[in-house]
């Protein structure tokens, strides 16, 4: 695993949304875009554990201000923008990251269906649309919209996650060729297999055994890290990605890149050149 970048400050002066900004990858990119200067907005669901994020990181001399809600709310939505302006007077940057994870297929209910929509992409088009204007004022700005490598292929039983996730792909398309015309760009990432809450939740715990076999679908041979997805948005939020918009990023570790001979040890080819 590579090791962290010296610290840059591309973002000083700059404000930031970050949805589902309390843990896992949002947590992650909510720090690195502190770390460069960048005053932070951060969204979650549990009003205790944004309470404490939000203490650990004034007190590591950061300036962030969580609000707490359900990103399904349109007014809960309406009010982070209003909140954010009325503390900082500008807006630069959003990265839509809080989603639902409801993984279902023929099971699933109707009302799985709306939690997973109205969480995530109508949750991202909502922030988008309203954060728009306020961008605009500031003189441009960039959205990142966090998909996945479930956007891209079929796993099983994942009928409302998938589908919801392959919605991001095109809507990201959509929204930056709308909002080319007020100076915002508009991205996305798509990681692979991250090592954040769920998927310590499916490891029962136990990193050391599962990590070897989930590694298996990856070329790199391991999981990702939350950072490691928090470099690549705040690539695509700066001026270092001043000429890419309505592009998506894979964070995968080469996942989406291997066929169906895996990483080729069991193949009669394997070591051949």
């Amino acid at each position: 695993m590579t090791e962290r970048a010296a610290v840059r400050e591309r973002f000083s002066g700059k404000v930031a949304i970050v949805t589902g900004g309390s843990a896992g990858i949002g947590l992650a990119t909510v720090r690195e875009l502190c770390r460069e200067g960048a005053s932070v907005a951060l969204t979650g669901i549990e009003p205790d554990l944004g309470a404490d994020v939000e203490k650990m990181l004034k007190g590591e001399g950061f300036d962030v201000l969580f609000l707490g809600g359900d990103m399904a709310e349109e007014q809960f939505c309406a009010s982070v923008v209003q909140n954010v302006l009325g503390k900082w007077q500008r807006l630069d940057f959003l990265v839509n990251n809080a989603f639902s994870f409801v993984a279902k297929g023929r099971d699933a209910e109707r009302t799985d269906w709306e939690r997973t929509y109205r969480v995530g992409p109508i949750a991202y088009a909502t922030m988008a649309a309203k954060v728009a204007e306020p961008m605009k004022q500031s003189g441009g700005g960039a959205i990142v919209n966090v998909s996945s490598i479930s956007a891209r292929i079929a796993q099983p039983n994942r009928w409302t996650y998938n589908s919801a996730k392959g919605a991001v792909a095109n809507l990201t398309r959509c929204i930056a060729l709308d909002l080319a015309t007020y100076g915002i760009r508009v991205n996305s990432v798509s990681p692979g297999w991250i090592w954040t809450r769920e998927v310590e939740k499916a490891a029962g715990g136990d990193r050391a055994k599962w990590e070897p076999v989930w590694g298996e679908y990856h070329m790199l041979r391991r999981l990702g890290e939350p950072v490691e997805v928090a470099a690549a948005i705040l690539f695509l939020l700066s001026s270092d990605a001043s000429f890419i918009t309505g592009a998506d990023l894979p964070v995968d570790g080469g996942y989406q890149g291997l066929g169906s001979e895996g990483l080729g040890s069991t193949s009669q080819f394997a070591g051949s050149h």
